[in-house]
Order: structure tokens, then C-alpha cells, then sequence
């Protein structure tokens, strides 16, 4: 009997499209986006978000333009932002034309409130002419009539006809630089819209659960709904919606992505929860170190655990560990060797610059291979 590797994730194969230069689909990296909650009108608050989004790692940036004032000011938005804008469009369908005029880089509209085919059709020229991709973005709380009548409430099936029915109007007008979403508050109306549209079509999904909530509950209800579809190899771009600072946003899709293999940025930690075993305060110490790490961008992992019991072996599995020792003498490993021992009370300070020069190590490893023979952590 063969056993599947328990860690394997075979991706859905879908086709490849850009949102400026980040491609969506394919074999690309699944892209983390996420959304400003600044007024558009305002460029310069506009812009510092989307700066820190960037930062943070947000590969696609959606910024929402409900009036002619905010597509007006979209053009300096896009002009100085460090990543692709998409124009989120809701029921003017000339926004969504004043968007790709303006620079957009893809553009989102919802087939439940855009209107008509017909006006489905200019936003396709209007797409064609300035080269911006599109998303069909199909939400639950926002189907058409028709559909509501058909099916009597928000379902699946519902969602996935919606879909396609617009991605045949995009199909018809020769334009298949798109992506597409269905998306609900409800994590299993969610998760099974996107699985019936993945058996569906090889367009690249964007995955969501709206409305899911604040930071906790949120990242919860996210992780449940868009995690099970990426362990089932769906999707292709995600965007973890909080009511909370968008930055959370994408510190969750990292973390959701990482977690499974999928992509990684930054430094992993793996920590013990502390009991009565540990040897220094664990959870402080974490918290510290997740905030002073916030700037290595490298691959890393790092443990820190409370004492002996699980240290020595999450050590050897990681790039930097550290174990607590008896009489406050702790243990530190690189690249899983034991390395040296730390009785030194400023436990963060110390971890920071030994993640610091291990990054610097594998970066400039990245830079000259052929010059640098240092170990470049696991892969």
C-alpha cells in the first residue's frame, strides 16, 4: 500500500495572469493582498498604508473607489505605491473605467451590483485598452436577483453560476486576463463555493472569507475556511479580511502560508506555551522577539523553548535554537548543532543578533554562492 508524503500539497492548475508585474496563478507564488481603510481622496494616508502593507510583505494592495473624487486621486496613487493597485468598484460601473485610465493595475467588480452585460462589456474594453486584468468578485451577501429566486437563499451552486456566467462575458469579449472569487462570512458556504468553481474552471482563484471578523476571531475563521482550501491545493492569491489594522491582514496570510509549506518570509518561531518546567519567561520573551524580528525579511526559523523536555529536538529542526537550562545556563544551537551556552539575563538581546547575522550570512550567501560557504539554513 502506497502512502501519500504527508506534507505534499499538489496545487490545482490554473492559468497564469499579472496584476502588474506579480503574476496570479500558474506555478507563481500564492500572493498575500490586502486592502487600505483610508479615504481614497486621501493620497498622501492613502499612500503611508499601502507603504506599510508593502513592508509587511503585501505582494497586491486593493484600494476601494466609490466616487469620480477617489479615481481622480487613484493616478498618484498608483504613481507612487511600491506594489500593484487593484480599483475596487462597487455599482458605478465608470469608476471602474476612470480606474484603468488612472493606472489600476487589475480591476475588481462584483457581478451582483456592476449592472447590465452591456456595461460589463465597456469595463472589458476599457481593461483591454489600458492592459489591467480583472476580478470577478462574487460575494454572497450580494447575488444577483436572479439567482436569489432560483436557489432561494446564498448557496454554492449560487455562487459558483454567478461566476461563470460572468467569466463567459469576459470569455465572449475575447479576455481572459482574469481571476476569480466567491466569497462569504459563512466558512462552509466559503470553502464549498470555492471547491465546486476549482472543479469548475482553471481560472486563478482569490481566496477569502469576508467579513470574517475582528483580529482573533477573524484570523480563526480565516484560517479554518482559506487554510483547508490551500491544504487542498486551491488557490492562487489570498486575502485574510480582518476589522482590524491591515497589516494584520498580511502578517495572517504569511502566517497561514508559511505554516503549510507554502511560502516563506521571515523568521519562524516555534515556541513551547510555558508550564512550570520553564526555565525563563517564555511567553514574554516571544512577544519581545516577534517585535524585534519584524524587520528580517530572510527565510529563518528559530525556537524557543521553555527547558530539556522538547529543546534539544525542536533545536535540530531549526536554523537558531535556544533550550532553557537549570541555574539559569541555557542552550543555544545553530543550524540543530549544539553551539554554546547563554548565563546571560538579556535573552532577546542576545537571540536578535544571533537571527541578525545568520540573515546577513544567508543573504550574502543568496548574493555571491560561489564566494560565501556559510550554511544557508534549511530550505
Amino acid at each position: 500500500m502506497s502512502v501519500r508524503p504527508y506534507r505534499d500539497i499538489h496545487r490545482r492548475k490554473s492559468r497564469q495572469i499579472h496584476v502588474g508585474p506579480v503574476a496570479v496563478g500558474g506555478d507563481a507564488p500564492i500572493s498575500v493582498q490586502s486592502m487600505t481603510t483610508t479615504l481614497t481622496t486621501d493620497v498622501e494616508g492613502t499612500l503611508g498604508q499601502i507603504r506599510a502593507l508593502a513592508e509587511a510583505g503585501a505582494d497586491i494592495v486593493r484600494v476601494s473607489c466609490p466616487d469620480e473624487e477617489s479615481t481622480a486621486a487613484l493616478k498618484a496613487i498608483v504613481a507612487g505605491s511600491p506594489v500593484p493597485i487593484v480599483a475596487d468598484i462597487h455599482f458605478h460601473y465608470k469608476r471602474a473605467i476612470e480606474a484603468a485610465k488612472a493606472g489600476a493595475a487589475c480591476l475588481r467588480i462584483n457581478p451582483g451590483n456592476i449592472g447590465s452585460a452591456d456595461r460589463v462589456r465597456e469595463v472589458v474594453k476599457a481593461a483591454k485598452d489600458h492592459g489591467v486584468s480583472m476580478r470577478i468578485g462574487v460575494n454572497a451577501g450580494s447575488l444577483e436577483r436572479d439567482l436569489l429566486e432560483k436557489y432561494g437563499e446564498p448557496c454554492p451552486e449560487a455562487m459558483v453560476e454567478s461566476a461563470l456566467s460572468h467569466a463567459r462575458i469576459l470569455e465572449d469579449n475575447d479576455f481572459l486576463e482574469f481571476k476569480i472569487s466567491v466569497k462569504a462570512s459563512d466558512v462552509f458556504l466559503a470553502v464549498a463555493a470555492y471547491q465546486g468553481l476549482a472543479e469548475a474552471c482553471t481560472y486563478p482563484l482569490h481566496l477569502g472569507v469576508t467579513e470574517a471578523g475582528a483580529l482573533r476571531s477573524g484570523t480563526v475563521k480565516s484560517s479554518i475556511g482559506i487554510g483547508s482550501l490551500l491544504w487542498a491545493g486551491i488557490g492562487d492569491t489570498i486575502r485574510v479580511s480582518l476589522s482590524a489594522d491591515p497589516v494584520e491582514e498580511v502578517k495572517v496570510g504569511y502566517d497561514m502560508l508559511k505554516s503549510l509549506g507554502l511560502r516563506r518570509r521571515g523568521v519562524t518561531i516555534i515556541a513551547c506555551p510555558s508550564c512550570a518546567r520553564q526555565q525563563f519567561q517564555v511567553i514574554k520573551t516571544v512577544e519581545m522577539l516577534e517585535e524585534r524580528l519584524a524587520h528580517i525579511t530572510t527565510p529563518m526559523s528559530l525556537s524557543v523553548i521553555g527547558c530539556v523536555v522538547n529543546g534539544p529536538g525542536e533545536a535540530r529542526e531549526t536554523d537558531i535554537g535556544f533550550a532553557g537550562g537549570g541555574n539559569g545556563t541555557h542552550q543555544v544551537y545553530i543550524s540543530g548543532v549544539t553551539d554554546h551556552r547563554l548565563k546571560d539575563p538579556n535573552i532577546v538581546d542576545h537571540l536578535v543578533a544571533l537571527v541578525e547575522k545568520k540573515a546577513a550570512e544567508i543573504e550574502a550567501a543568496k548574493a555571491a554562492p560561489e564566494l560565501v560557504a556559510v550554511g544557508a539554513g534549511r530550505p
